[in-house]
């Protein structure tokens, strides 16, 4: 079984530490404010503008002024504020924001990343990609762990264009939670019911076991996709 777009952003979620600021990518990196722990205190941080990113908008309530960087509709948390991207951007340069969560297309086991562009395919442009990861210290990757044709994204090296060299620290898939140490992948967690065999069977490049590596704790709601073979 594999887990679903809010299983693992649940599963990021109850990793991000107390008093963190973290920017959120587009894609299942923006569903994370809906499942911060109760009584942690996390500033969620937007790109496009915010600080203090609530959970997403409930249906009825929804504010077309306020909208993360995927264009949904959020709410604002008290405290919060808003700004202009060059300010934004500033807060991300200037080593302000502790963490950040984005997607990726590809991820290589040197922790390359790619999630900007697929060759042969229009883009508008990087975005604020690589700003996020050469000015954020923490750069975790959430994503799918292959694409939607079966093959890996976890890569011996990758082959679409770089957004930055060596800057991911940890992915979360819907198969397994990865470290990327200076000694090559380290599997820490499996998705409920799986084994290293299978998340290895899904990845190309080597993975190396952790020697507590187990089961994700992520409620059932969230974990029963069934696996792609």
């Amino acid at each position: 079984m594999t887990l679903s777009r809010e299983g693992i952003a649940y599963r990021v979620a109850a990793d991000l530490p107390e008093g963190s600021y973290v920017n959120l990518g587009i894609g299942i990196p923006s569903l994370i404010p809906s499942f911060l722990p109760d009584g942690r205190e996390v500033v969620f941080h937007s790109e496009n503008g915010i600080l203090g990113v609530g959970p997403t908008a409930a249906p009825g309530e929804e504010d077309p002024d306020v909208v993360n960087a995927s264009k949904e509709y959020v709410t604002l948390l008290p405290g919060s504020s808003v700004f202009d991207h060059a300010l934004s951007f500033t807060m991300i340069r200037g080593g302000h924001i502790t963490h950040a969560v984005i997607g990726a297309i590809e991820v290589a086991a040197n922790g390359d990343l790619a999630n900007w562009s697929v060759p042969g395919e229009k883009v508008p442009g990087v975005g604020g990609a690589m700003d996020l990861a050469f000015g954020i210290p923490n750069l975790f990757v959430a994503m799918t762990h292959v694409t939607s044709k079966g093959r890996p994204k976890i890569l011996n090296a990758c082959q679409c264009p770089l957004t930055a060299p060596r800057c991911v620290r940890r992915i979360y898939t819907d198969l397994a939670v990865i470290d990327i140490t200076a000694d090559g992948l380290l599997l820490r967690e499996v998705a409920p019911g799986l084994d290293p065999a299978a998340v290895q069977a899904k990845t190309e490049a080597p993975l190396q076991i952790a020697a507590g590596c187990r089961e994700m704790d992520v409620p059932a709601t969230w974990s029963g996709v069934a696996l792609r073979v």
